[in-house]
């Protein structure tokens, strides 16, 4: 006979044999040819061939970079939104009323209605891009209403930031950069001296591009000759079979000091296979259109437009737009604020630099 204690533990040893053993086929067993103990930095070996940690994340630096400065931008987002929602609960709390209280006394109550001449200025400036209908005015009282109020109420979350000195200290990634030739790139807009380059690749039927042109014209706006806008072409002519022809047509127009409002029309324009198109823009433009087309039927910008392409690709560009700040890839579409992040980080760093010297 067995003692008492053994038959109640045998059950439980029994078991923890077995988990063991099951645990133990489950891992990959070890390949014949495998290294006893590989140097940490190998990844993979070819035939002795060694492919290190190194060499591998060289081949996706970019794309690595770009996925770690959305992870970041997710993060800090988020971030922003739990101070602003702890500082405005903090405030009620001092204040003795609801956080929905305050948003209406620090707000709502500060934010004057948008008027029929706001509507009406608002509609002349953008009737082109607006097709008119009863519906409309009453969209464009709701949209520049909500400006309004978000406009107020980010002046009214800083004064609490500021206020309560909040401070962050969330890490940022390491920070990629692409080196960009730029002895290619003539077409270029901002002070020569500007600390921070903004180098574009785009393709001009392209609906984002499109859309990342108001956001860049704000930021010229708001840093003036602190930064220089760079163009460069990357026409996906699979989908844009337009869009390689009418790049051309730009760099035709810049022979007459004309690239940067031809750009901007060929953006307000909906490119068609209408072949007299490019040149009637040029005719709008007040450009010499007997020179324009013979620069465009001449070929003599392809390469370069090829070459920007090329150079767009060696740089990780797969998509259009896409940004480099100072070096650093912003992908896609991006809103104002995560450009404002981008370049106040390298105004800062430049700014550090300065005082090292």
């Amino acid at each position: 006979m067995y003692p008492a204690t053994f038959k109640v533990l045998f059950p439980a040893l029994l078991l923890s044999l077995f988990s063991l053993g099951a645990y133990a086929a489950t891992m990959p067993a070890k390949p014949a040819n495998a290294p006893s103990n590989p140097p940490s930095n190998v990844v993979a070996e070819i035939e002795g061939e060694k492919i290190t940690t190194e060499e591998l994340e060289k081949s996706i630096g970019t794309e690595l970079g770009n996925l770690q400065e959305q992870i970041y931008n997710l993060k800090r987002q988020r971030l922003d939104q739990i101070i602003e929602e702890r500082l405005l609960a903090k405030e009620a709390g001092r204040q003795k009323i609801s956080t929905t209280a305050l948003i209406d006394k620090e707000v709502v109550a500060k934010v004057g209605l948008v008027t029929e001449q706001d509507i009406e200025t608002f509609y002349q400036a953008n009737k082109e891009r607006i097709k008119d209908s009863p519906q409309v005015r009453p969209q464009i009282r709701e949209y520049l209403q909500q400006q309004r109020l978000t406009a107020e109420r980010k002046k009214y979350i800083a004064f609490l930031r500021e206020k309560a000195k909040v401070a962050v200290s969330l890490p940022t990634p390491p920070r990629v950069r692409v080196e960009i030739a730029a002895a290619s790139a003539p077409l270029v807009k901002g002070s020569a001296k500007a600390p921070i380059t903004i180098v574009k690749f785009e393709d001009f039927q392209c609906s984002y591009c499109k859309q990342s042109q108001p956001t860049l014209a704000q930021l010229e706006a708001r840093y003036g000759d602190k930064i220089k806008v760079v163009h460069r072409d990357f026409p996906l002519d699979s989908i844009h079979p337009l869009a390689r022809r009418a790049a051309e047509g730009a760099r035709c127009a810049d022979q007459q000091g004309r690239f940067w409002s031809y750009h901007d029309r060929l953006y307000a324009t909906n490119l068609t296979a209408d072949p007299g198109q490019l040149s009637a823009l040029a005719k709008d433009e007040g450009l010499d259109v007997a020179k324009f087309d013979t620069c465009l039927s001449s070929g003599q910008y392809k390469a370069a437009v090829q070459s920007d392409l090329e150079d767009g690709q060696k740089a990780g560009v797969t998509a259009t737009p896409a940004f480099f700040v100072n070096g650093r890839l912003l992908l896609g579409a991006q809103p104002l604020e995560n450009f404002v992040q981008a370049v106040d980080e390298e105004l800062e760093m430049s700014n550090i630099a300065v005082q090292k010297r």
